[in-house]
């Protein structure tokens, strides 16, 4: 037996579903067969006696009081109308239609304890008049345990035992030891089966409110790291294209200034410059906005003369840049990811030698080897220690090498710096390449 903790039915975290309609349907039907064939016997046994109308009157209201109440098995279906997803529109409701915490156990409410209460001495009078009617009460059981707390449930079908106990020794005018076992035992196993249900219902129900959080919670988390993992892509994405173009648009433009009255002509082709930079940033401003792809692969038939692009816009009179092609790609092909980040890891390299190497001459190489597609950025500056570079940005411009290792290790490659101070650098990106692709990584035609 449930201890007293039980709760009512609008307590219980149920949901409806397929089973516990079918239960209802049954339930329904056979209190109104138990109903109709204790009425014909009646008919039939006692049609000439004076109470036959009111034990009559006394069915129909019987029958109208169950139909209004239709709290025989099913239990009350959830708060708030579903979504297309499944989920209440309710936002103070689950997904599944069942409360994020129990509800706490009280009384039901007065209009229920009402009807009940009148459905409990209809039933009571009918029997008294006509003992026939007492089988009524099986079915009558699940709506006492669906609509009251556990102690008040169990009284009443206690009730509902004796009444059906004495109304079987009234019609057996004697005393038969089936009358008086077999009501009882047909009120206990009702109402363990009925408490075994309800236990199981609200175990399962404990347990779909647990999946639908955890589901919950971890649908956050993956919104939170992929809003992480965007913040940093769209970091590395700025520092290799409009942050670096800023970066050189500055220099040239301050070169420009210092021979502005010495050199008026290299300060023209100084500005020049630059405001070819900054037409190459607002396109690459409106490719942000559109897919964030790279301009130069968009403008190119491939990472080839992208990178030759690159190699001939970093190309100053202080310093060139040449770009060599060794090899060439599989029948599969590049992957636009790859190429995406092969030409990103290029222009952060390159803006590092701009920046930082003093370099008068570098190199993009990029060279297929089979399984694999290797990057090479050279250059004759001033070298560093590879030790000293950081493995995560810092600061407002922290983000070029930890940026380049970002990238290549997204696409599951190494990074190997290969410099000393006085003795230039070397950064070399190898990336594995798959033997196949799937429609999705297909390089764009």
């Amino acid at each position: 037996m449930p201890s007293s903790r039980s709760r009512s039915s609008r307590a219980r975290p149920q949901a409806v579903d397929g089973e516990a309609l079918r239960l209802a349907l049954v339930i329904h039907l056979a209190f109104f067969l138990l109903l109709t064939s204790a009425l014909v016997r009646y008919v039939v046994r006692h049609g000439g006696q004076p109470q036959v109308p009111a034990v009559l009157t006394l069915a129909g209201v019987l029958a109208v009081l169950y139909v209004v109440g239709r709290r025989t098995a099913a239990p009350p279906p959830a708060t708030g109308p579903l979504d297309v997803r499944g989920s209440p529109t309710d936002p103070t409701a689950s997904p599944a239609g069942i409360p994020d915490t129990p509800a706490v156990p009280g009384r039901p409410p007065l209009t229920e304890l009402v009807w009940l209460g009148a459905l409990v001495t209809v039933w009571a009078v009918l029997v008294a008049l006509a003992p026939s009617f007492a089988w009524c009460a099986v079915p009558l059981f699940y709506t006492a345990l669906r609509t009251l707390p556990a102690r008040p449930a169990y009284t009443l079908v206690a009730f509902f035992t004796v009444f059906v106990v004495v109304a079987q020794l009234r019609l057996a005018d004697r005393v038969d030891i089936d009358a008086v076992v077999g009501p009882p035992a047909v009120a206990l196993l009702a109402t363990a089966v009925f408490t075994h249900m309800d236990r199981q219902a609200t175990r399962q129900a404990v347990l779909i409110r647990d999946l639908v959080r955890t589901r919950r919670e971890l649908a956050a988390t993956e919104r939170r790291e992929g809003t992480l993992t965007e913040r940093q892509r769209l970091a590395m994405e700025i520092h290799d294209t409009l942050a670096q173009s800023l970066s050189s648009q500055r220099m040239l433009l301050q070169a420009a200034d210092r021979v502005w009255s010495t050199d008026p002509e290299q300060a023209r082709a100084h500005v020049r410059t630059a405001a070819s930079i900054a037409e190459s940033s607002l396109n690459e401003a409106r490719r942000f906005v559109h897919d964030l792809a790279p301009t130069d692969l968009a403008k190119s038939s491939g990472l080839e003369e992208a990178l030759q692009r690159l190699a001939s816009r970093e190309s100053t009179a202080e310093r060139a840049v040449t770009c060599v092609i060794d090899g060439a790609p599989g029948p599969v092909g590049l992957p636009d990811r790859v190429q995406s980040a092969l030409l990103r890891i290029a222009q952060g390299a390159l803006a590092n030698v701009r920046e930082h190497s003093g370099a008068t001459r570098a190199a993009l190489t990029l060279t297929y080897l089979g399984d694999q597609v290797r990057l090479d950025v050279a250059d004759n500056g001033r070298g560093l220690d590879p030790s000293t570079l950081p493995e995560r940005a810092s600061g407002v411009r922290g983000h070029g090498m930890p940026a380049i290792r970002a990238r290549v290790g997204q696409l599951g490659g190494t990074l190997t710096v290969e410099s000393a101070p006085g003795d230039g650098a070397v950064i070399s990106a190898a990336v594995p390449l798959p033997t196949t692709l799937s429609a999705a990584e297909a390089p764009a035609s």
